[in-house]
């Protein structure tokens, strides 16, 4: 059962999903999950860069919280509407889009479509893009909604695939269905 999982596995998916590794140059917008993004950033080590932008300070608390406790160094950059990114150009090999909690998916169309062209832009050429966010659920899990309204739109014209593909994302893809979690890749 999955309850009795050791915590240094709870994420072992999402890394594997990333597939991120030592010297990666990593990027994470919003943080809804703090342990996510330690999990994550932490693989980078002292010869890569780990850096978040998030839209609020309790957001920025939250990332913070999280990179102390997974004892990794993390840029912490503020911005309330995802945009701009105060990144230069190609300045990460991945970037992971935390969608958990509806960041993606509730913001207003062409919010959204800023976000992910500065998710483009600041990528380095074949660097990865990431989405994650919560399955559907199955069973009696399925009778219960959690999250946020999406935007009708989004939801309507595909979800991340439709948005990443929008914004010049090669080759993307569902990459899976796990654990409560969907993962959506694309690449510059």
């Amino acid at each position: 059962m999955s309850i009795f999982r050791r915590s240094g596995e709870k994420h072992a998916l999402a890394i594997a999903m990333t597939g991120i590794k030592l010297g990666d140059r990593y990027l994470q917008i919003g943080c809804s999950d703090p342990s996510l993004l330690a999990a994550i950033g932490s693989k980078v080590g002292l010869s890569g860069r780990a850096c978040a932008i998030v839209s609020s300070d309790a957001d920025a608390a939250r990332a913070r919280r999280g990179a102390e406790t997974g004892g990794m160094l993390l840029e912490v950059e503020t911005s309330s509407h995802l945009n701009p990114f105060p990144f230069e150009d190609a300045a990460f090999d991945l970037t992971v889009l935390d969608n958990q909690e509806g960041l993606l998916s509730t913001m207003k169309p062409e919010q959204r479509v800023a976000c992910l062209q500065e998710a483009f832009r600041t990528l380095a050429a074949r660097g990865r893009i990431v989405v994650i966010e919560r399955g559907p659920r199955a069973g009696l899990g399925a009778l219960v909604r959690t999250s946020r309204p999406v935007d009708p739109h989004y939801e309507a014209s595909g979800g991340a695939l439709t948005a990443l593909k929008a914004e010049g994302f090669k080759a993307v893809r569902r990459l899976a269905e796990r654990e409560g979690l969907s993962f959506f890749e694309g690449i510059r």
